[in-house]
């Protein structure tokens, strides 16, 4: 697999999650009866993406093994929440929670292990990190509140992973060694 297949996997793994938030977004009673689904298939996707990059070039690609470990977490939480849509409908806010805070400091991790590579643009790594990070904290802050606005959150959060899916598309290139 060459460099431009990573990037395009990227790219269109972003171009997907971001899709799928816009729906959340445009169409609240859909997404209310089939939410544990979307994120499920949502969130694998995303994850098996970074999974496969990281197969590839994890001997020639900076931080891949941040990449690997996101994959893994995200690829885990999408089976938990495939396998158990009764269970995930109750605790989405926890369950999504999790998933922007584990996705957000490995984004954050593998921010820093760029800069020491001397990567360009590894500060839009670091601010997303945060900003998925917090969001993910602040849903499990108040449970009944966040399932009200779940989602529109829902929609936002899978908008910023796409962001960050494509931005890595977009830097792939200054990654490979």
């Amino acid at each position: 697999m060459s460099r431009n297949v990573s990037r395009v996997l990227w790219v269109v793994a972003g171009v997907l999650l971001i899709v799928a938030g816009v729906l959340c977004l445009a169409s609240p009673s859909l997404t209310l009866s089939s939410i544990s689904l979307f994120f499920g298939v949502a969130m694998l996707l995303s994850g098996v993406v970074d999974i496969v990059i990281f197969a590839v070039g994890n001997r020639c690609m900076a931080g891949a093994g941040w990449f690997l470990v996101d994959g893994i977490l995200t690829v885990l939480l999408s089976l938990f929440i495939l396998f158990n849509q009764w269970f995930t409908a109750l605790t989405l806010p926890f369950i999504f929670g999790m998933w922007l805070m584990c996705s957000g400091i490995s984004k954050f991790a593998n921010s820093f292990e760029l800069r020491r590579l001397g990567v360009r643009g590894w500060g839009w790594f670091t601010a997303l990190g945060l900003i998925l990070a917090a969001l993910g904290f602040f849903s499990f802050l108040d449970p009944v509140a966040g399932m009200v606005a779940i989602l529109v959150l829902a929609g936002v959060f899978l908008i910023l992973q796409g962001i960050a899916s494509i931005l890595r598309g977009c830097l792939s290139h200054r990654f490979w060694l």
